[in-house]
C-alpha cells in the first residue's frame, strides 16, 4: 500500500504535462472527497438507495 505522499506523486505524474496548479488542486480535492465518501460507506454511514430516490424525487418534482 502506498503512503499518501507516494499516492499524490503518482496521481500528479498521471496528469498531462500542460496541467495547471488549479487542475492539480481540483483533482486532489476530488480524490479527497471520494475517499471520504468511500470510508463512510465502509463504516455503514451511507444513505440507502431508496432514501436517495425519495429525496431526489422531491427535489426534481419542484
Amino acid at each position: 500500500m502506498l503512503g499518501v505522499k507516494q499516492e499524490v506523486i503518482k496521481l500528479v505524474q498521471s496528469l498531462p504535462d500542460e496541467v495547471t496548479v488549479d487542475d492539480i488542486m481540483a483533482v486532489l480535492y476530488f480524490k479527497l472527497q471520494v475517499d471520504a465518501g468511500l470510508k463512510e460507506l465502509d463504516e455503514g454511514k451511507g444513505i440507502p438507495h431508496q432514501e436517495v430516490e425519495s429525496r431526489m424525487s422531491k427535489w426534481l418534482s419542484r
